[in-house]
C-alpha cells in the first residue's frame, strides 16, 4: 500500500465513525481500511489503483455498474436548474412528479402514491407510522403490532432495526421495542423438519401456521402488519420455499393484517423482475423501495402506498387535517433525477432481463462449482442473488464452530483474489449480489475467484484439523 493511501487511512481512523466495523480495533489500526476511488461496470478501484470485482454492488444496489456518467449528468443538470426544494404542503418538483408516475407504472395495478425518503430504514420508519395512522382513523387504536421474521432485515434505527430480525442489530441496543414480534423465517435448509421428510409446500405451510398461531396468541385486534422481503436479503440470502408467500398471504387476509413488502433488495431487477412481489405473486398493500431506485448515484428511497391504505390516509386528512410526517430532503430533486437516469438505464439496456437470463446462469455456475465442495452444503440464489452457506459435515448439515469463523476467513480470501464477496451475519454464508450489468464472462471470472478462495480455506481448515484430510481441495 503506498504511503499516500496509508496516509488517508491514518486520517480517516482519527476522525470517522464507520457503520458495521470492530471500532476498537479500526481506531487504532488493528483492522484494515481502503479508500476507493473509482469504479467502471463491476469493478472499482482503490488509491493505489487495486481493481476488485464488486460482486455485491456496493450494498445490493449499485445495479447499473459504475462509472455511468449518464447519470452523473442528470444530476448536473438538474442542479444546475434547481437542486432543492422542499415537497411539503404542495411543493413539489419536476423529476419528482416524473419519477413517481414511473414508479406507479412499474409497480403496476394497485398501487396509488409514492412517499420518498433517503434510504430504506427512514422508508420503513414511514411504513410504521403509516400502519398506525390508518388504525387510528379506522378506529382500531389497539391494531398496532408489527410481525416480522427472524432473520429479516429491514433497517437499522430503533423501530427498524427492531423489525430486523438479526442479533448483532438487537443486542446492546435494547431492541426490538415492545409490538414488533418475529415469526419463522422461511429458511428451508436450516429446518430440523426438512431432515424429517417435511417438503418445501410442507415446510410454507409449517410458517404459515407459525404465523397464524402468533396472530390468534396476539390477538387479531392487535395485529395490524406482516413485513417481509421477498427474497430473505442479509438474513442470508434465501428464497423463499416454493408455496409460501401464497400460504402466508391466505393467513394475513383472514385476519385483516396488513402485507408490507420491504423491496430495498428485490425492486428494480435484481431477480430478474422489476419487483420482487411480481416474481412470486405478492400482492402487498404498501411497498419499501430504495437502493436499485438509483443505484445509489444518490441517496433516495420510497415507500408505495396502495389504494387501499390511501383511501385511509384521505379519510384521515379529512378528519384530522394535514398528516404529520416529513422528511427535509423529501423528494430531492438531485435524487429524483438520478433515479430517472437510472431506471431509465435499466429499460434501455434490458437490465431486467439480463438480470433473469445471467442470473440463471450464475445459478448454474455456482452450482457446478460447489454443488459437490466438501464444506458446501447449501448454494442457493435467484437472479442476481447467490449465496453459499459452509457446513462441516454437509450431509449432516452440520455448521462450523462460529470461533473457527469461516465465512469470514473465506471472505477475506476472495478479497485477496480481488473479489468483493459478502460474509453474512448470523452464519457461515458468503453472499453474491453484482450489478445486473454483469456478463456471463464475468460471472465465469466471479465464480472461479470465488472457487479459488473458499478452495484456499478448505486446505487451511484441513490442516487445522477442522475437517478431514479427504476434504483437501489443493
Amino acid at each position: 500500500m503506498s504511503q499516500q493511501h496509508r496516509d488517508l487511512i491514518e486520517r480517516d481512523r482519527k476522525v470517522t465513525f464507520h457503520a458495521s466495523t470492530h471500532l476498537r480495533d479500526f481506531a487504532h489500526g488493528d483492522a484494515p481500511g481502503r479508500v476507493i476511488t473509482g469504479g467502471k461496470g463491476i469493478h472499482i478501484v482503490d488509491k493505489d489503483g487495486r481493481e476488485f470485482i464488486d460482486g455485491f454492488a456496493g450494498l445490493y444496489c449499485v445495479n447499473i455498474g459504475y462509472g455511468r456518467t449518464e447519470v452523473a449528468e442528470a444530476i448536473y443538470q438538474q442542479a444546475l436548474e434547481l437542486s432543492y426544494y422542499h415537497t411539503y404542503v404542495g411543493h413539489s418538483n419536476e423529476p419528482q412528479i416524473a419519477l413517481s408516475e414511473k414508479i406507479i407504472e412499474l409497480a403496476g395495478p394497485g398501487m396509488s402514491k409514492v412517499y420518498y425518503g433517503l434510504g430504506g430504514s427512514d422508508a420503513n420508519e414511514t411504513q410504521l407510522k403509516i400502519v398506525r395512522y390508518y388504525n387510528n382513523v379506522l378506529g382500531r387504536p389497539q391494531k398496532k403490532k408489527i410481525i416480522s421474521r427472524q432473520r429479516g432485515y429491514h433497517g437499522s434505527g430503533l423501530a427498524t432495526g427492531s423489525l430486523t430480525g438479526l442479533k448483532a442489530f438487537h443486542d446492546q441496543f435494547d431492541l426490538p421495542l415492545a409490538g414488533i414480534l418475529h415469526t419463522e423465517a422461511p429458511y428451508y435448509y436450516h429446518r430440523a423438519a426438512e431432515q424429517e421428510g417435511m417438503s418445501e409446500r410442507e415446510f410454507s405451510q409449517f410458517c404459515a401456521q407459525k404465523l397464524e398461531e402468533m396472530i390468534l396468541a396476539e390477538g387479531p385486534d392487535t395485529v395490524a402488519a406482516f413485513i417481509g422481503e421477498p427474497v430473505l436479503g442479509t438474513g442470508g440470502i434465501v428464497p423463499p420455499p416454493e408455496g409460501y408467500w401464497e400460504a402466508i398471504q391466505a393467513v394475513l387476509a383472514k385476519y385483516d393484517v396488513l402485507l408490507i413488502a420491504d423491496e430495498v433488495v428485490c425492486g428494480f431487477g435484481r431477480i430478474g423482475a422489476d419487483f420482487g412481489s411480481h416474481y412470486y405473486g405478492i400482492k402487498p398493500d404498501l411497498i419499501t423501495v430504495a437502493k436499485g431506485l438509483t443505484s445509489a448515484y444518490q441517496p433516495l428511497s420510497g415507500v408505495i402506498v396502495g389504494d387501499r391504505v390511501w383511501s385511509v390516509l384521505e379519510q384521515g386528512t379529512g378528519q384530522y387535517g394535514p398528516i404529520g410526517h416529513g422528511w427535509t430532503y423529501s423528494g430531492h430533486a438531485l435524487g429524483c433525477a438520478a433515479a430517472l437516469a437510472n431506471l431509465a438505464i435499466i429499460e434501455r439496456e434490458g437490465l431486467t432481463q439480463n438480470a433473469a437470463e445471467t442470473g440463471a446462469y450464475l445459478q448454474e455456475r455456482m452450482q457446478a462449482a460447489f454443488g459437490d465442495h466438501p464444506i458446501v452444503g447449501n448454494v442457493r440464489g435467484v437472479g442476481m442473488l447467490a449465496a453459499l452457506e459452509f457446513a462441516v459435515d454437509p450431509a449432516k448439515r452440520a455448521h462450523f464452530d462460529a470461533a473457527h469463523k469461516v465465512g469470514p476467513r473465506i471472505a477475506a480470501a476472495a478479497l485477496d483474489e480481488n473479489l468483493i464477496a459478502r460474509a453474512m451475519p448470523q452464519g457461515d454464508i458468503l453472499g453474491f449480489a453484482p450489478p445486473l450489468v454483469a456478463t456471463r464472462a464475468e460471472v465465469d471470472e466471479i465464480v472461479a475467484r470465488a472457487e479459488r478462495a473458499v478452495n484456499k480455506v478448505t486446505d487451511e481448515l484441513v490442516r487445522e484439523g477442522v475437517v478431514k484430510a479427504s476434504m483437501s481441495v489443493g
